[in-house]
């Protein structure tokens, strides 16, 4: 890896970076070294605090990140084993996210930076989520199609370079996280839900109920509001079916139409490879079939670790690299951007 200069900073594989990631109900802090050298890791999750309430509340999120912020960025910079003034620069998500969430992490970030005189690098949460395959494989070749699915989010991704994302396909009303959170919201099975679902499906029939699959054979979009209708219809005309093979069912049609408009735009891209983003790709079934679907299309697939599909700040630190070699700091006066895009060419969407 060669050396990079921008806006007179030097960027190259001893480039340390300070993250932070704030941007729901993950306190996170990561110590990253050129880009894809992870020498710290931290991550302290909010579940407990908002499982009550059946989702995330702001509030309590925002409040939550005031009290475990430091401590959490403490943890990661001895885990690391360096000293502050090793730190050559501090990142931090910036968007897209809960606005209060956001900002505390941002306003350490840029106090951080402030106080040591280094670069702050706001980072687009989206982008961070592109970096965790390549940040776990560094030799993953380009193009590659990114499948980014997520509570918020569900989209496919051309990435032609660093930096340079095209969009295929993306949700056209509920994504496929927020469709498992309400499922198992509706058949009481806790929160969060997708790991909740993941783990009764795997004593159900995916094959007893035949769900629908929301635009499968329309283009590369996605729709998953009908098949959550479709769950809520069938249980209440069917009070008595076995959960299991309900919760199976649905997770089944959901990752089938993900697999299948994923194949799709590989292909229609001529992709070396694909990769699996977002916190859904810790689902056990879509992680399983996803190896099956690479393997048969003889196409290289990529699978995250489970601790790099949820929000962490390592994936940030990759980006907040990327992003200081090709643009620099950013501002400090910048701040946070709770429904920031993922900045795409050849697309009206990032506007």
């Amino acid at each position: 890896m060669s050396a990079f200069t921008s806006n007179n900073i030097v960027v190259n594989e001893s480039t340390v970076i300070l993250a932070i990631e704030t941007s729901c109900d993950e306190t996170a802090a990561s110590i990253v070294m050129g880009g894809n050298d992870i020498l710290s890791s931290v991550v302290s999750t909010q579940i407990d605090l908002h499982a009550q309430y059946g989702g995330v509340v702001p509030e309590i999120a925002g409040r939550a990140h005031l009290d475990l912020l430091h401590p959490v960025i403490a943890q990661a910079i001895s885990e690391a084993g360096i000293s502050e003034s090793r730190i050559d620069a501090v990142a931090a998500t910036h968007g897209p996210g809960l606005i209060g969430a956001l900002l505390i992490g941002v306003s350490a970030a840029k106090a951080l930076a402030f106080t040591w005189d280094i670069p702050y690098i706001g980072v687009n949460h989206l982008e961070a989520h592109l970096y965790a395959g390549l940040l776990e494989d560094p030799t993953l070749e380009l193009p590659l199609v990114v499948l980014l699915v997520s509570g918020g989010h569900t989209m496919l991704i051309e990435m032609r370079g660093h930096g340079e994302y095209k969009l295929l396909g993306r949700t056209i009303d509920d994504a496929a996280g927020e469709a498992f959170d309400k499922v198992a919201r509706f058949l009481d099975l806790g929160y969060p839900g997708g790991p909740a679902i993941d783990a009764i499906a795997r004593t159900g029939n995916a094959q007893a109920i035949d769900f629908p699959r929301g635009m499968l054979h329309d283009g590369l979009d996605f729709s998953f509001s009908g098949l959550k209708t479709s769950v809520v219809n069938y249980v209440r005309k069917n009070p008595n079916v076995n959960t299991a093979d309900v919760a199976a069912s649905f997770q089944w049609a959901v990752v089938d139409v993900l697999l299948n408009k994923a194949r799709k735009a590989a292909e229609a891209v001529g992709a070396r490879g694909l990769v699996l983003g977002g916190g859904v790709a810790a689902n056990s079934l879509l992680r399983e079939k996803f190896t099956e679907m690479c393997a048969a299309d003889g196409r290289r697939g990529l699978l995250p670790s489970r601790a790099m599909c949820t929000d962490n700040a390592a994936m940030i630190g990759s980006a907040a690299w990327y992003r200081l070699r090709s643009d620099g700091p950013t501002a400090l006066d910048s701040g946070g951007f709770p429904n920031l895009r993922l900045p795409l060419i050849d697309s009206s969407w990032s506007r």
